[in-house]
């Protein structure tokens, strides 16, 4: 064997290229697009649902509360609003725990945070708090993490 041939079959341990910052920067500015995304489809949902669930309090209240419908011959309220928004809302709310999902897996956040946000899907006007929260916690979290690259 040649000095020649030692050099071709030699391994090298040193790495062929060196990782740099803009290698990394497509990284972060697609997680910080795929959050933003997650954020935007959550405060929509955080809102169409809140809004559901204020509705269906309404009727709730308008319903039992004040009899407002009436009842039928056998004594049960009737609807004042429609029996859709009960539907509407439940439907609504699955969508909304999908995106609220979608969020925190993104944002690898505390499964506390998961479980209130998706209880602020069914406690009346706790959506719209807690979305001025969350967005607020995430966007400066997203903002952050693509702050140096920009």
């Amino acid at each position: 064997m040649t000095p020649a041939d030692d050099e071709r079959t030699s391994v090298s341990t040193e790495p062929t290229s060196t990782p740099t910052d803009a290698a990394a920067a497509p990284d972060v500015s697609a997680w910080a697009r795929k959050a933003g995304g997650s954020l935007t489809r959550y405060r929509v949902m955080a809102w169409i649902t809140g809004t559901m669930l204020v509705l269906l309090c309404v009727e709730m209240l308008l319903k039992y509360v004040f009899q407002a419908g009436g009842v039928d011959a056998e004594g049960h309220a009737l609807p004042v609003l429609g029996s859709w928004i009960a539907f509407a809302h439940g439907w609504i709310y699955v969508v909304y725990l999908v995106t609220v999902f979608d969020l925190w897996s993104t944002l690898r956040w505390r499964l506390g945070r998961l479980v209130s946000l998706a209880a602020a899907g069914v406690v009346p006007v706790m959506s719209f708090v807690l979305e001025r929260r969350v967005h607020a916690d995430a966007q400066a979290r997203i903002t952050a993490a693509a702050g140096p690259q920009a």
